[in-house]
């Protein structure tokens, strides 16, 4: 029932937005195969929220359901458990959150190339091997 009402939520605010055309994407296979007719809505609790979104399907130039599997949504898991952890006054501005998707891990984005020609974790394997930090080592 969640489903459906998240569901009706974001198309009702997009009907208020103006949008016309309209691409979901949900993680429920049930509610995806049952506004598109595809499966009959037996559970009688569910059977007027199924009739509240086809009614408002009916308010756009064109919308597409599409079923993403559960495995496939963990970063929505992971921005949903951190949006429930922040604590912020009414009326409080939360900044965007920016994702970019890299080829390469995230560490190779952030280490820097060094000096003296030697790979970045030389002086970790130095210190590693003579239990002294090197002279050119610094506190970072």
């Amino acid at each position: 029932m969640a489903e459906y009402g998240a569901c009706i939520l974001g198309l009702r605010m997009s009907v208020d937005m103006g949008v016309q055309k309209v691409f979901v994407l949900g993680n429920s296979d049930l509610l995806v195969h049952q506004i598109q007719g595809e499966w009959e809505t037996l559970d009688l609790k569910l059977i007027l929220y199924r009739q509240c979104l086809h009614d408002l399907c009916q308010r756009f130039q064109s919308i597409e359901f599409r079923h993403i599997p559960r495995i496939h949504t963990e970063v929505v898991d992971a921005l949903a458990t951190l949006a429930s952890m922040l604590h912020h006054p009414d009326k409080a501005y939360v900044d965007p959150l920016h994702i970019q998707i890299h080829d390469q891990h995230a560490y190779c984005n952030v280490v820097e190339e060094e000096l003296d020609g030697e790979p970045w974790f030389h002086d970790i394997k130095e210190y590693i091997r003579m239990v002294v930090y090197p002279v050119q080592a610094t506190g970072d």
